[in-house]
Formats: structure tokens, sequence, C-alpha cells
């Protein structure tokens, strides 16, 4: 019985192809980057992250493809900085817009009380919490002042210092039942 190699290998001409598309899909990268600045990026809203996974999903499927389709991935790409600074531009000037594209952060525990309605609605675990107290370092329950879980879907733990300073206002402006 002889074994099939031929799915490991590729043509050289494959090879250049790839090594084109991916050159090509790098430079179209860092020039959009450099164009709509930093946020591009950033992990500021559930949105921001739908929008890198699709950046992604974009340059892999351009740089894995067998005829890689370099003007068709700049042009996905262009549509997708153009979207993102639309309305990332909306969302800073239309209330409308940012509930509509922004999830709300919740608040998951007030000092040392956890709120188990909100975890529920939030689909956290008391495991999961528990988890994240520990990667915030907590050692003990009386540390916490608040823990919120963000727009972004990320869990903030805010801790008491050794003077039990209050947190401001400013913080927690927009938090659900703080």
């Amino acid at each position: 019985m002889q074994l099939d190699y031929s799915w490991i290998g590729t043509t050289w001409s494959a090879l250049f192809m790839v090594l084109l598309s991916t050159i090509g899909i790098y430079i179209i990268l860092i020039v959009l980057t450099r164009m709509s600045g930093l946020r591009s990026f950033s992990k500021m809203s559930s949105f921001d992250f739908a929008i890198t996974v699709a950046f992604g999903s974009i340059i892999a499927s351009t740089v894995l493809a067998e005829d890689p389709p370099l003007l068709q991935a700049a042009a996905g790409l262009i549509s997708l900085f153009g979207i993102q600074m639309i309305v990332s531009s909306l969302r800073g000037s239309s209330t409308v817009m940012s509930t509509l594209v922004d999830n709300e952060p919740i608040l998951l525990m007030r000092g040392t009380e956890i709120l188990d309605e909100n975890l529920r609605e939030a689909k956290v675990t008391h495991n999961d919490l528990r988890a994240k107290l520990r990667e915030a370092n907590v050692t003990k329950m009386t540390q916490i002042q608040a823990v919120v879980m963000e727009s972004t879907g990320d869990i903030a733990v805010l801790h008491n210092d050794s003077k039990n300073h209050e947190i401001d206002d400013f913080l927690l402006k927009g938090v659900r039942d703080w």
C-alpha cells in the first residue's frame, strides 16, 4: 500500500501567490490602519470586536485562497474600515446609534453582594465570577467595591483601597443597576 502525500505539498507558483497576497494584504492593512487610527482594532464595543473578527476572516481567506483575490480583499477591508469609522462617529454623536450598537454594561456585584438576577441575565455563572475575581487578585470579598460586565463582555473588578474611598460616579455612569 502506497501512501499519498500530495495533500501536504503545493506548487511553487501557489506558494509565490500566497507570499505576494500576504505582502499585499499586509500593506493594505497598514495603510488602512494609519488612515483610520488606533481604534481600528480596539475592543471598545462588541461591534468593534465583530469588525476585528471580520478583518481576520477576510485576511485569512485572501492569504489561503487558491487564487488569492487581492483586490476583492482590499475592497472588503476598505468597506469594513469605512463602516467602522462611520458607526464609531455616529455612536459618539447619537444616543440612538449608541443604544443600537453597544451592549449596556451591567453590575454583577455591589460590594460583597452578588446580584444573581444580573448574573443570570449576563449568562455568567458563579464559577465564572469566582475565576474573574481570582484573576483580579481578590483574596477577600471585602476587597470588592463593584464588579461590572462591560459592553465588550470583559469583567472589571473595582477594588476597595485601604482608605475605603467611594467609587467616582463618573466610572459607573451608564452601568445598569448601579
